[in-house]
């Protein structure tokens, strides 16, 4: 089997849309082979502490992140690449829940700053259901006019 690993991956942690725990990711990633999982709740880092404790028993890198719908935008997929960058989706997973309903979060594109991305990546993830990808490139200039890259 060829290297891979699977970056976006949705845990229970992910109501409606995740199935299994994240324990079990981690735990069939690695019997698959894969060479790392990223967890990628939306909206949350609520099973990354699971998530870590399984992946270190299995062996298997763990990749922290989490996936934002944007607010009349593409779905965003945010890698921490370091500890600065967990802290920054910390940070924006705070910044999106609080001024909302419980259960629910609003991001916008001028979210995206240098400061809430730092040391993170930034996956645009384009689908048929959703938005068309020539507005996720729209965002994805605002995107990168806002970080300076």
């Amino acid at each position: 089997m060829p290297e891979y690993a699977e970056l976006p991956c949705l845990s229970n942690f992910t109501f409606l849309r995740g199935a299994s725990h994240p324990e079990e990711l981690v735990k069939r990633a690695q019997e698959l082979g894969y060479r790392a999982l990223a967890l990628t709740d939306e909206c949350s880092l609520a099973g990354v502490v699971r998530a870590h404790v399984a992946a270190q028993k299995y062996h298997l890198p763990l990749i922290i992140g989490s996936e934002f719908s944007l607010a009349n935008g593409p779905k965003l997929v945010l890698l921490a690449t370091s500890r600065h960058g967990y802290r920054s989706l910390t940070r924006l997973v705070t910044q999106a829940r609080s001024t909302t309903p419980k259960g629910q979060y609003r991001l916008v594109a001028d979210d995206m700053t240098r400061e809430a991305l730092a040391d993170c990546l930034v996956l645009i993830l384009c689908s048929l259901e959703s938005t068309p990808c020539h507005t996720s490139t729209d965002y994805y200039r605002t995107v990168e006019k806002n970080t300076g890259g």
